[in-house]
């Protein structure tokens, strides 16, 4: 293997994880207990979100989502009536720039938030770009060795 199939292996990993850096997107949703598709178990495959309604895919600036449980205190549950859930894009990160689940304090109101970085990741599943590209680096390098 020769230095330069080395090199745009290297550099087109470089560039696809940037690429993706650059479009981290947020769900965007409220519902409330059994009213509306925003609760957990998110029911929904994130790559097509539109398909339910008030569910929307948002770009997202920061990088940071968040899902917000309000309403309830102690364990929360799905079923419960009174439980708000909300996912959003935060426009900016936590101060520590830590991912974490706790009891804060959001207008006044003690709710469990979330805060998570990267693309869809107040979703359920997470979803990456990474298998992808190492996918096309290791195609890369089989064609430069052919």
């Amino acid at each position: 293997m020769n230095y330069s199939a080395v090199t745009l292996l290297l550099l087109g990993i470089f560039v696809l994880r940037e690429a993706n850096g650059l479009q981290k997107r947020c769900l965007r949703c409220r519902s409330r207990g059994e009213l509306g598709s925003c609760g957990d178990p998110f029911p929904f495959n994130v790559t097509e979100p539109e398909a339910e309604m008030g569910i929307h895919v948002v770009a997202c600036p920061s990088g940071w989502c968040g899902k917000l449980i309000e309403g309830t205190t102690g364990a929360f549950r799905t079923d419960d009536y009174g439980a708000a859930t909300q996912r959003m894009c935060l426009q900016r990160p936590p101060n520590d720039y830590e991912e974490r689940c706790a009891y804060t304090m959001w207008n006044h109101k003690k709710v469990y938030m979330c805060f998570c970085n990267g693309d869809l990741c107040n979703s359920a599943i997470k979803i990456t770009a990474f298998p992808l590209s190492l996918f096309i680096a290791t195609l890369v390098t089989i064609f430069n060795l052919l």
